[in-house]
């Protein structure tokens, strides 16, 4: 009874009882061995055929292709280019030394003539022309070295090919080759020496064809330039159309051989390698031979032995495939699959033991593919969102499901505060995410042990790991007693750890761990990638604002548009001019806005055709004077095309430059020169007539008539000098260069000096008002008097002889108010900004008198803001009143007379 338990039990004992039944496995086991065997061994000696094939054409090939960097190397040398033969004999005397398997080196003219070939000796080369020859004919279309099909040297009689390089000049025109005759002798020892490795019987044959199908190399010179196809099948035909392998097919002679061939590609050559199949696989044949006997000697007691193998082994292992099958593709298994395997389980031999492997299996796949899964859950959370609280939550929510935990924390260092505070958790009190507070030199903590050792550390007990003492009172209060700190290997975020809590005691196992540290890297990811997300995407904000910034602030008009034509963008200035908002601009054509721009043009233009023409990018500039928001804008039109990194257009884009400050000062350019030039011409001419009529020898004038002209010519020497000082006020005003000299002024007197300076007409009424005890004013005296005289100037231009001029004085707040009026025609409210610019001028039929350069205003209003006043138009009911301040705090501010 105890032997039969025994038995029972032990498959091998049961294996070893019937072991004449083990036959038919073993013949099974023989077959397959034949067949694997048998086709491994066709494979080896296909595979050795090949190897050696392909170990030929590439030794081939190399020979070739440095043949062709030979030719090609010399086509490069100046002497080979230019035809220097003493250069060239040195050249090719070098390359005969260095190649034995060359044999002559040559250079032929662009017409195929024979220029200079070495050896030189006579007996070198039979003739001069070979423009006959093919690679001469293939050289005339070709920029790359090429090799000859194989022919018979006439003055060696032995087979050849030919390596030629075109030379050509550097604009193409074709001068020639330089060429160099391989010895395919050299090729045939070779193909000898693999040949005599091989016993004579065995059939063993080896050759070298060349593109055209004739043979090139053979260990038997009988068969060189012989076509292959009246020495072989024509399976040559694979080797020169570059393919590589092997094939059976009977030969000319009827005998079967194995035909292997290899390409050697750079020259269309083929390799061919063949041997009667008998002698290739004699040892499969006899491998066959013995299967057989063997299988027909043990056959029958092979069939015995299959019924009871398959009863006890077969047919459980069979059904244990496919229920292993189910198991593996995590497949719910059938109720009659599954009584089977328990049953089966309670076999006592190795098929049980077997079972209930397969059946613990079972729950490690389960546990396995539900780890995977959270895994493959967790790397898409990596690029589902780069959201970092989002990516933060995802990963506390699969470290729950994949660890069956309620209470998980990231920490990371919060380096405003240089802490550790908690990023974020779950199951865990408010309180706690809020209070909790590491320091990163916290020698107990087991985040801060995990982070410096950069491994896994955790605590099984808190109540009972003298380490963890110090936190004691925190795991208490917040009721967990094992704590898992596993680190986060972060490069661009801040150092972070994961943490997993227990409330009971646990020992984490090494799977746990090792998988919470696979986990953590997938986290890693996700919070590097949203941490990179969120300061590029900041970058990128801060780069837009300022780019976005700097093009608002242009003075120019910028449009962008797509190759439709739709606007992308459009900056503020192209808004103004088109009085257009962004949003009305936003996807609309650019036709739109430019016509729109060129409506309110001041000239009459034809506006489509402007349109077409700026749009087209046409090569004239336009420009176009408009009238924008009440005043003049010349606009200078100019489109440009906008491509990317490879240079391909995406877009257009058209600037609008503001040239009107350039036109302005053209403008007042010729103002300048046309004014100066008649204020001076007149003075001048005045002066010169006066002084020559003094000077006339014919004509003696009384004194009376005398002081006369010295009196106007000295008037007219004061005007060109009130002229050039106001030039030279003007200069300096704009140049920032003019200094004040401050001291304390006596109004009246200044008013009046003023006033004397312009010498009123007699028929002028003049009054000053100064309201009583006004504080004492700090000025430069000077420029006071030039603004008071300027103002009573312009006054009695525009007035006239009988004007009545006024000045007031008062104070208003910190600040002295000058008034000058009269009861002429008064000034335009619509002038009353222009007629400080500089050179302007209200309409002369207005003046009076003979009007000035127009640059007296300009020069009050200069004088006004050095002192830090102001100067305006004040509106009143007859004539006009120019008003300016004078600020009392003006010594203080200046820090004193200087």
């Amino acid at each position: 009874m105890r032997r039969w338990l025994t038995f029972h039990r032990d498959l091998g004992l049961q294996l070893l009882a019937f072991y004449l039944f083990l036959i038919i496995p073993f013949l099974v086991t023989l077959l397959i061995f034949d067949r694997l065997v048998g086709e491994r061994i066709r494979g080896d000696v296909e595979a050795n055929d090949i190897a050696l094939a392909r170990a030929i054409a590439l030794e081939t090939d190399i020979a070739i292709d440095t043949s062709l960097k030979t030719v090609e190397e010399l086509s490069s040398y100046t002497s080979v280019v230019n035809v220097d033969e003493e250069k060239m004999g040195e050249l090719f005397s070098i390359v005969l030394g260095t190649r034995p398997d060359v044999n002559l080196v040559y250079r032929l003219d662009a017409d195929g003539v024979m220029l200079y070939h070495y050896p030189v000796g006579p007996s070198s080369t039979v003739g001069t022309d070979f423009s006959f020859r093919s690679y001469y004919q293939n050289a005339l279309t070709s920029n790359i070295p090429l090799i000859s099909e194989g022919r018979i040297s006439p003055t060696t009689n032995q087979a050849v090919a030919t390596a030629v390089m075109p030379i050509r000049s550097s604009s193409g025109k074709f001068l020639g080759l330089v060429g160099t005759n391989i010895k395919l002798e050299s090729l045939s020892s070779t193909l000898s020496a693999i040949v005599s490795e091989h016993e004579a019987d065995e059939g063993f044959e080896v050759l070298i064809l060349d593109a055209s199908g004739q043979v090139i190399a053979h260990p038997d010179s009988a068969f060189l330039l012989k076509p292959a196809n009246e020495i072989m099948p024509d399976v040559y035909t694979q080797a020169l159309a570059g393919r590589s392998g092997s094939i059976v097919e009977t030969d000319l002679n009827n005998e079967e051989r194995l035909y292997t061939y290899a390409s050697i590609p750079s020259v269309d050559w083929g390799v061919i390698i063949s041997r009667p199949t008998a002698n290739a696989f004699a040892t499969r044949l006899i491998l066959q031979r013995i299967t057989q006997v063997a299988m027909a000697t043990f056959i029958l007691i092979g069939l015995a032995f299959w019924g009871i193998l398959s009863w006890r082994v077969i047919n459980p292992i069979e059904k244990l495939a496919l229920i292993s099958e189910a198991i593996g593709l995590n497949q719910e298994l059938e109720q009659r699959q599954r009584t089977l395997i328990e049953k089966m389980s309670h076999r006592g031999d190795q098929i049980g033991n077997l079972i209930r492997s397969i059946l613990r299996m079972e729950n490690s796949i389960g546990e396995r593919m539900k780890e995977h899964a959270t895994l493959l859950e967790t790397s898409t959370a990596v690029v589902s969102s780069l959201d970092l609280s989002v990516v933060l939550d995802r990963i506390l929510e699969l470290v729950g499901r994949l660890m069956n935990v309620q209470r998980i924390a990231i920490i990371a260092l919060d380096q405003g505060h240089g802490e550790f505070r908690i990023r974020a958790s779950r199951g865990l009190s408010q309180g706690f995410t809020e209070q909790l507070s590491i320091q990163p030199n916290e020698p107990s903590s087991v985040s801060m042990r995990a982070l410096r050792v950069r491994e896994p550390i955790q605590v099984s007990d808190t109540e009972e790991d003298p380490s963890y003492k110090p936190q004691r009172a925190r795991s208490r209060a917040e009721g967990y007693r094992a704590v898992l700190a596993v680190p986060l290997n972060t490069q661009h975020a801040p150092p972070t750890c994961l943490l997993v809590f227990h409330t009971t005691p646990h020992e984490f196992t090494n799977n746990e761990i090792q998988l919470l540290s696979s986990f953590a890297n997938q986290a890693t990811m996700a919070i590097e990638n949203a941490i990179l997300f969120e300061r590029s995407d900041a970058r990128l904000q801060e780069q837009t604002r300022r780019l976005e910034a700097l093009v608002q602030s242009m003075e120019d008009g910028l449009i962008l548009s797509d190759l439709k034509g739709v606007i992308i963008y459009a900056n503020r200035r192209v808004a103004e001019f088109s009085k257009l908002s962004n949003e009305d601009m936003a996807n609309i054509q650019v036709e739109r806005v430019i016509s729109r721009i060129l409506s309110h043009s001041i000239e009459d233009i034809a506006r489509d055709e402007e349109t077409k023409n700026i749009l087209e990018g046409s090569k004239h500039k336009s420009e176009i004077a408009l009238m924008v928001a009440g005043r003049p804008l010349h606009l200078r039109f100019e489109t440009f095309d906008v491509t990317d990194a490879k240079d391909m257009p995406i877009g257009r884009g058209i600037i609008l430059h503001d040239i009107t400050a350039d036109r302005d000062l053209d403008r007042m350019k010729s103002n300048l020169i046309s004014t100066v030039s008649h204020e001076l011409r007149t003075p001048l001419a005045a002066i010169k007539g006066y002084a020559s009529t003094l000077l006339a020898e014919d004509v003696e004038w009384d004194s009376k008539s005398q002081r006369e002209f010295l009196s106007i010519i000295s008037n007219e020497t004061d005007r060109l000098t009130s002229l050039v000082n106001n030039l030279l006020d003007l200069s300096r005003i704009e140049a920032g260069s003019l200094k004040l000299s401050l001291e304390k002024c006596n109004i009246e007197e200044t008013i009046l000096r003023g006033a004397r300076q312009w010498r009123l007409e007699s028929g002028n009424s003049f009054e000053v008002q100064i309201e009583a005890d006004l504080p004492s004013l700090y000025a430069d005296v000077p420029r006071l008097e030039t603004i008071i005289r300027n103002l009573i100037e312009n006054s009695v231009k525009y007035a006239g002889e009988q004007a009545f001029i006024q000045v007031k004085v008062n104070r208003q707040n910190d600040a002295i108010v000058f008034r000058v009026m009269d009861d002429g025609p008064g000034i335009p409210p619509e002038k009353s900004e222009r007629i400080f610019e500089r050179f302007y001028r209200l309409d002369d039929s207005l003046a009076r008198v003979t009007s000035g350069a127009g640059l007296g205003l300009a020069i009050c209003q200069g004088l006004v803001r050095a002192h830090k006043g102001e100067i305006w138009v004040e509106p009143i009911n007859v004539g006009a009143c120019i008003a300016f301040t004078i600020p009392l705090n003006l010594y203080t501010a200046g820090g004193g007379p200087s």
